[in-house]
């Protein structure tokens, strides 16, 4: 009886969930028996965060046990921290000492946003990286109501202008208000170096953000940065110093240390270069997807660290790794149309077509969109049911989200 064959994959996020149930339905398409090949995702929390969502103050819906999305489909799964990847063995070895042996790999172990070495920043800074840092950064702010009203109680600084520093700053003023209560009025900050918000969402939307983030309340410095933080201070680049006891760090992104592990060039966010396939070039067996591998798009563009481009790489790479695995016919990914989907919290949503981001909705009619697409587009089938979860994993590319409608 010949051997059973490991496919191991790395990360329960977008792309490595979406991997292990391509994968599974993969080998389902090609009629073999799940006793033949073994599928198992190794993953530092045992559930799926829905990531994108921790700028938002209900995080009820945003974490998902992991038995109830790989059980059904006959997907083991290992809660563990990977250290190494040893791909002239073919091994991984996890911090509680084991090592386990692949035939394919697929590494989707994503990225964490790049927190400088500052003064303070690690003990007094918060972030919504995480589930459980946007959790600890909730739990700070109710903690607020207990301490003397003072302009640093009621003040919060964010810094980083990007995606995520905007829709975490249109949220704190109710978020602060809730926690302070009546009499109080909040101040929220946002910081960034450049010399606008949103600097990648290009000029067609920023007219958009700034409006908004002035009817939010919110007041910006651009052309600054953050010195030094402490509990009830903030000191900026300039020398100036902010009351403030809260501040959300949401400056840039790195991928995970572990694609230093393969020997191979990788570009400025750390991502390793992977081909149409989602193989990571130069070395064999190995496949990566989501935010740690730097994939084309289309013969201009490279994917981008979002749920946009993770879910079908994730997808892809799945379809892949078994194909590639049984000598099967691979599929190749290009996505032929980008958008984006900025919250901008009381104030709607800004929906954005094409790379060079022309605005095509805003306000209400945005924000429905984007509360479909937060709150069932990016979801997997919730019901357990084996069928609808590998339906669900077909490498098929998405219709834009509908707008207007």
């Amino acid at each position: 009886m010949p051997p059973v064959k490991r496919v191991l994959i790395l990360g329960s996020g977008f792309a490595g969930l979406w991997a292990a149930l391509g994968a599974a339905r993969r080998l389902d398409e090609l009629g073999v028996a799940q006793s033949d090949v073994d599928i198992t995702v190794i993953s530092s929390q045992p559930y799926h965060d829905i990531r994108v969502r921790n700028y938002e103050a209900d995080l009820s819906p945003c974490r998902i046990p992991l038995r109830e999305l790989l059980d059904p489909a006959g997907i083991g799964h290992i809660t563990a921290d990977v250290t190494g990847i040893d791909a002239s063995t073919a091994t991984v070895s996890t911090a509680g000492g084991a090592t386990l042996g692949y035939d394919r790999l697929v590494l989707a172990v994503g990225s964490k946003v790049a927190k400088p070495d500052l003064p303070g920043l690690a003990e007094f800074g918060y972030d919504v990286d995480t589930y459980d840092g946007a959790m600890t950064l909730q739990a700070h702010i109710r903690s607020l109501a207990g301490s003397k009203s003072d302009p640093a109680s009621a003040t919060a600084v964010v810094v980083g202008a990007g995606l995520t520093g905007i829709e975490t700053a249109c949220e704190l003023p109710q978020m602060l208000a809730d926690a302070l209560g009546p009499g109080v009025t909040p101040r929220v900050i946002l910081v960034d170096h450049n010399p606008h918000v949103g600097s990648d969402m290009g000029d067609s939307a920023r007219p958009v953000i700034e409006d908004a983030l002035a009817d939010n309340k919110v007041d910006t410095m651009t052309g600054e940065g953050v010195a030094a933080v402490d509990e009830r201070r903030v000191t900026l680049s300039s020398g100036e110093v902010i009351p403030a006891a809260t501040l959300v760090w949401c400056a840039g992104m790195r991928a995970n240390r572990l694609t230093a592990q393969f020997g191979v060039p990788c570009d400025r966010l750390g991502r390793l270069p992977v081909d149409d396939y989602l193989r990571v070039e130069g070395i064999n067996h190995v496949f990566a997807a989501g935010d740690v591998a730097a994939a084309k798009m289309d013969d201009e563009h490279q994917s981008v660290m979002s749920c946009q481009h993770g879910r079908p790489m994730g997808r892809y790479a799945g379809y892949n790794v078994i194909s590639d695995l049984l000598g099967a016919p691979m599929l190749s990914l290009r996505i032929p149309w980008y958008v984006t989907v900025l919250d901008l919290g009381p104030a709607g949503a800004v929906y954005t077509e094409g790379w060079d981001r022309k605005v095509v909705s805003r306000g209400e009619e945005a924000k429905a969109t984007k509360r479909v697409i937060n709150g069932e587009r990016i979801y997997p089938p919730l019901t357990g049911v084996r069928a609808e979860l590998l339906a669900a994993a077909a490498p098929n590319l998405q219709a834009p989200p509908a707008y207007g409608q």
